[in-house]
């Protein structure tokens, strides 16, 4: 798991590494010179070649300047720019662009025709204008000169964080610079890791400044491949189908067929050796005809065709003969199948993934989701997420506080779906999923995703480690679906490329 830091989180490695005898200068310095290496790298070298580097105010501008000196020294024609109080900075930074005076480097104050007139000339251009504490909507010169960095042609090395996103969010308030590469100190950032941060970062490069290993203690991590390829089981030489494990499914209704067959078919892909497939009576055919490796349950039903209460001891027996459950799309808002899964929910003595309507029978009232008797994974969008808790996303602060706040309130592992996934646990570390793509935003993927979580839950893999491993496969195997089949991609195709998925993370 790859560290991922907050702004204060940054700031406090900085100080208990000062504490540890490092001075600010020497972090300065080493950080400065991670960017002109890269610069020179993003260049194609030295020779001939120019950089224009704007700096802003405190230590992001400080590293611009250190970054300029030795761009300079290594041979390259360097033009420093500072933005308004950026000039009269003080401190380390203060102190470093009174270096470059000494070395003859001339740092001129932003002017908007001279500066764009250098970039035109650019070989690489070095973002320095804001740090990780960030956030707002930059205006004045500092929206000028963001503008033209990003109509500049030539390449962008950002310093620590793209300026103009929040170093806390990944937000984007009206611009920000678009970056080709961006060196981050220590750990990657959560602006640079949540979208659209993540998407301005371009390349994220962590180099190490000299920050100690043992005060590094994030509160975030980047799911890596091998992350994933140590929580996923392997099957026994003596193994069988129900060693492999039985994941119930109970979904879908009359007129929603789809979504059990999706879970159905995905949990098998995704290694479940039996999938139980508990439907009301008049969907069976359909659903059958979809999911053919499965075995079914038929229910009992309402007028409607839905789950009808008078299922809870069928499906309390059958919960009791698998190893984990899935319940929830398809459902429909049914009220009596709402009770009915409250029920089976509160009761069910397995693991189980809940989404889609397992999760919309609870709105407004984590406290009942809370008393169960197993442990579970929750997979709410974010509509799904502001109907449980009463509030949006954004009213908690980013996707990683909500996730945290859902986790808490349900005492239940959640996977909050979108861009950026986040996984985040009662207690420990949270998860950021960094697969994915837009062709994963059509009908069924969601079903697809709660099929693969099961499937790992049957398989005996942890709840917070089957919805990690289950999110960064259901990108995986989104990707190559849409690498090949592009805008026409089908929540099938996607379930079609899931033992692929798991090979690439396994290779």
């Amino acid at each position: 798991m790859k560290p991922v830091l907050t702004p204060q989180e940054a700031a406090d490695l900085d100080r208990a590494t000062q504490d540890r005898g490092v001075s600010a200068t020497d972090l300065m310095e080493r950080a400065g010179r991670a960017v002109a290496r890269a610069a020179v790298e993003v260049a194609g070298g030295v020779y001939g070649r120019r950089a224009v580097v704007v700096c802003g105010k405190g230590n992001n501008g400080g590293d611009g300047f250190v970054a300029a000196r030795h761009l300079a020294r290594e041979g390259m024609r360097v033009d420093v720019v500072v933005v308004e109080a950026a000039a009269t900075g003080s401190g380390g930074a203060g102190a470093n662009r009174a270096r470059l005076a000494e070395q003859g480097l001339a740092v001129r104050e932003w002017l908007a025709s001279r500066a764009e007139r250098s970039l035109t000339r650019a070989d690489v251009a070095v973002d320095a204008l804001f740090g990780t504490g960030f956030h707002g909507e930059p205006e004045g010169v500092w929206l000028e000169a963001i503008d033209a960095l990003n109509a500049a042609r030539a390449p962008v090395v950002a310093v620590d964080i793209p300026s103009g996103v929040d170093g806390r969010t990944g937000a984007v308030q009206g611009s920000a610079v678009w970056a080709d590469l961006t060196v981050t100190f220590g750990a990657a950032k959560v602006g640079s890791v949540l979208l659209p941060g993540a998407e301005r970062s371009g390349t994220v490069r962590v180099v190490d400044i000299g920050f100690p290993e043992d005060l590094l203690e994030p509160g975030i991590g980047l799911v890596e491949p091998t992350d994933v390829a140590s929580a996923l089981p392997m099957r026994s030489m003596e193994g069988h189908k129900r060693s492999s494990g039985v994941l119930l499914v109970v979904a879908g209704s009359r007129r929603m067929t789809g979504a059990p067959a999706l879970i159905a078919r995905a949990a098998a892909r995704a290694g479940a050796g039996l999938v139980v497939v508990a439907v009301p009576r008049d969907a069976l055919p359909a659903v059958q005809a979809h999911a053919t490796e499965a075995v079914f349950l038929a229910l009992a039903q309402t007028q409607d065709g839905t789950v009808a209460l008078t299922a809870l001891d069928a499906l309390l027996e059958a919960a009791r003969d698998a190893d984990a459950v899935a319940v929830g799309p398809g459902l429909t808002t049914d009220d009596e199948t709402a009770r009915l899964v409250r029920a089976l929910v509160g009761r069910c003595p397995t693991p189980m993934v809940v989404d889609a309507d397992g999760l919309n029978a609870f709105r407004g009232d984590t406290e009942v989701l809370r008393r169960r008797d197993a442990e579970a994974v929750l997979t709410p969008h974010d509509g799904e997420f502001e109907r449980l808790m009463g509030r949006s996303v954004a009213d908690l602060g980013d996707r990683i506080d909500a996730a945290r706040a859902l986790a808490e309130a349900s005492d239940a592992v959640t996977l909050l779906k979108g861009t950026r996934t986040v996984i985040a646990p009662t207690e420990g570390l949270t998860r950021v999923n960094p697969t994915g793509t837009p062709a994963l935003a059509t009908a069924g993927t969601g079903d697809v995703l709660t099929g693969m979580v099961g499937g790992l839950l049957a398989r005996g893999t942890g709840t917070l480690d089957a919805a990690t491993a289950g999110a960064f496969l259901h990108g995986v195997a989104g990707r190559l679906a849409g690498r090949e089949l592009g805008e026409g991609t089908l929540a099938g195709d996607v379930i079609e490329r899931i033992p692929e998925a798991v090979a690439a993370v396994l290779a």
